[in-house]
């Protein structure tokens, strides 16, 4: 079974990008899934891009890419960002999404038997109810991959919008059911890694832990497991981070 390697927002920081994926890229062995937020905010959208098209051409059984907030804007949703993409960059987007190169969401099985949903923002219980309450992470997936838009374009919780201490973590937390799956998320996290800060409620903080050097969030609610990957890049990127590694792991959608 191969290691599955998260790869969290890259905010246009190619040199980031490029750093982390150049070790995992000959190895046959690694799947690489990307939560989605490839552009804007940093300085090299394009080389970003770019370097994901070559994945892509190369060795596309061995890259995943998810669609985020960002990337939505040119594919359906309302425009929110200042400045926009050129054209060219643009049309790229359109077409990974027309050939279904961009994915909504992924599902993986790990080596301990844990099963995780990955998408751009994570899946809340209002999401979880309007696709039917799947009991599984790979159904929740195939349901997102159909693309339903009024939850796509949703920018008030759903899978591409969700806050991570509100609408993910507060509504299962509330909610009175069983977590059905784990997730795996990035758009936002819980703590301030420049500060070192928490930026979440009690309830969430000890439930949670964090690795301060990967740039990673766990949280437990109940029997479930919600990682954060998104390592804030901002606008320059961060040096001090690291993908998620899931060793050993099956790839289910």
């Amino acid at each position: 079974m191969p290691d599955i390697v998260v790869i969290g927002d890259v905010g246009g920081c190619a040199a980031q990008l490029t750093r982390a994926v150049a070790p995992l890229v000959d190895d046959p062995d690694t799947v690489i899934i990307q939560v989605g937020d490839l552009v804007d905010r940093g300085p090299d959208s394009r080389g970003v891009l770019d370097l994901v098209r070559a994945r892509q051409e190369i060795a596309p059984e061995r890259w995943i890419q998810l669609v985020g907030n960002h990337e939505a804007q040119y594919l359906g949703g309302e425009p929110f960002w200042p400045t926009r993409l050129d054209e060219d960059a643009a049309t790229l987007l359109r077409t990974w999404w027309l050939k279904e190169w961009l994915r909504v969401a992924a599902a993986v099985r790990t080596r301990e038997g844990e099963e995780l949903l990955i998408c751009h923002a994570g899946m809340t219980v209002a999401t979880w109810r309007a696709l039917g309450e799947p009991v599984t992470a790979a159904t929740a997936a195939d349901l997102l991959n159909t693309r339903p838009e009024e939850l796509l374009w949703d920018s008030r919780g759903g899978p591409l919008w969700a806050e991570a201490a509100s609408d993910l973590y507060g509504s299962w937390l509330d909610a009175p059911v069983v977590v059905p799956f784990g997730q795996v998320h990035g758009h936002s996290t819980v703590v301030s890694f420049a500060r070192r800060a928490w930026l979440c409620p009690g309830r969430i903080r000890q439930r949670t832990t964090v690795d301060w050097a990967a740039r990673h969030t766990f949280t437990r609610i109940r029997t479930a497991r919600f990682i954060g990957v998104d390592p804030k890049h901002g606008r320059f990127g961060t040096d001090h981070w690291a993908p998620l590694t899931l060793p050993d792991a099956t790839l289910l959608a």
